[in-house]
């Protein structure tokens, strides 16, 4: 998993983002360039397909994430991007993934799955050490998601540090969960682009 700081935002992504979407991208790179030698710039016309896989991978993999920031938690989701005011927050969750819970409805983070049975295997003392008190349930149990090996658990870290730190500097108002309005965007753009491919690599594959 990795984090990375912007301003006073900090962007939460898996670690498997990095490597897959590289990855990715440097076959469809390779490819590019060995049909462009092989077959010249004109086989640039055909490249619809590898361009499409290199999208949908940006956009699975390396484009989800979450953004935490003074003003709220903003979880970008491959269909959909949800932003959440601190003053909605009613409990953050990791039971299937990370899980922001507000008087409105639950909204899940597509780039903080929990971990499966290998990550759970994977876990150590140090895990469960030290994590927000919000984390702990009845005699400091926490779920398998709020291990902090875990994709889930380290979002959700980020998310419960900077939440107890807005309240304790008395910056997050008390009791007005039930008034404060969550926004829920499609990412129209994303999805048109998306559909443009496709449909461009379906008619050159039946060419």
């Amino acid at each position: 998993m990795t984090t990375s700081a912007a301003a006073s935002s900090t962007i939460f992504r898996p670690r498997s983002a990095i490597w897959f979407t590289g990855v990715v991208w440097a076959i469809v790179a390779i490819s590019l360039a060995s049909s462009v030698l092989t077959h010249g710039t004109d086989s640039l016309l055909g490249a619809w397909p590898l361009l499409t896989i290199a999208y949908v991978t940006w956009w699975l993999a390396w484009y989800p994430a979450v953004v935490i920031g003074d003003h709220g938690v903003v979880l970008r989701n491959p269909v959909r991007t949800v932003s959440v005011p601190w003053n909605a927050l009613v409990t953050v969750d990791t039971k299937y993934a990370l899980t922001l819970v507000t008087p409105r409805g639950k909204y899940s983070s597509w780039a903080a799955p929990a971990p499966g049975m290998f990550g759970v295997h994977r876990a150590r003392t140090d895990h469960v050490q030290g994590l927000p008190e919000t984390t702990y349930g009845p005699a400091q149990s926490i779920r398998p998601g709020d291990l902090a090996n875990s994709d889930s658990g380290a979002a959700a870290y980020q998310v419960r540090k900077r939440w107890a730190e807005l309240l304790a500097a008395d910056r997050i108002s008390i009791g007005e969960a039930d008034r404060v309005p969550v926004s829920r965007k499609p990412n129209w753009v994303l999805l048109a682009a998306g559909t443009a491919l496709v449909v461009l690599s379906a008619v050159t594959l039946a060419n």
